[in-house]
């Protein structure tokens, strides 16, 4: 019997995954999260999951954190991207960041059927325009995910705040905690990048 995993906070495109997979594996098991912290969890409890079917962006992660950190933890389990996202760019990071396939919001149920078959086959899985237009991940970004994979959602939640500029007593408001938490988190953050401060953190970020 298989088990797949939707990770995706939309309710009507996670319940169309859902109405697919129902509909072509009546058998199979299927679990449903709405964030990252809920998706690795997830994968903690059950290490028989066939296939994590992940949203790009959704609470807790943000353009390829949630993948990066699911690749790092669950390299056995195979992760196939959903996305309302559509451009060259992304798709390629995502492929050379260890994704099985890419599909986008915007296919069919027919075309999603057939992605997720072709997947379980063991096959990579692209819509056909992006099959001959993929570009390798450069080695620095490869070495730079390693690093932000080590990062705990609410560390890289920091990182981003740091990225658009905020004080550390606005993170702290925003996030319900004190000063003290957020500079533990900084603190943190620093250590698993190597860096020594906000500016070469940002600085760095902007190379993912």
């Amino acid at each position: 019997m298989y088990q797949f995993h939707i990770a995706d906070d939309h309710p009507l495109f996670r319940n169309a995954i859902l109405g697919v997979i129902q509909l072509h594996y009546p058998d199979a098991k299927v679990t449903q999260s709405t964030n990252l912290e809920d998706t690795i969890s997830a994968l903690e409890a059950n290490g028989e999951i066939d296939l994590l079917l992940l949203d790009l962006h959704m609470p807790g992660s943000s353009d390829l954190f949630g993948l990066v950190m699911v690749r790092e933890k669950f390299a056995s389990v195979p992760v196939a991207i959903i996305s309302a996202i559509e451009e060259e760019a992304t798709v390629s990071r995502a492929m050379g960041h260890g994704a099985c396939g890419y599909i986008p919001k915007s296919c069919t149920p027919q075309l999603i059927q057939k992605a997720i078959e072709s997947i379980m086959n063991g096959d990579r899985w692209l819509p056909e325009d992006f099959k001959n237009n993929l570009h390798p991940v450069a080695e620095q970004e490869k070495n730079l995910a390693q690093k932000i994979a080590t990062l705990t959602p609410q560390q890289y939640r920091v990182l981003n705040f740091l990225r658009e500029g905020w004080l550390n007593k606005q993170i702290a408001y925003e996030m319900g905690v004190t000063e003290a938490t957020i500079k533990a988190h900084i603190t943190a953050i620093f250590r698993k990048l190597g860096t020594t401060n906000r500016t070469q953190a940002v600085i760095m970020m902007k190379d993912f």
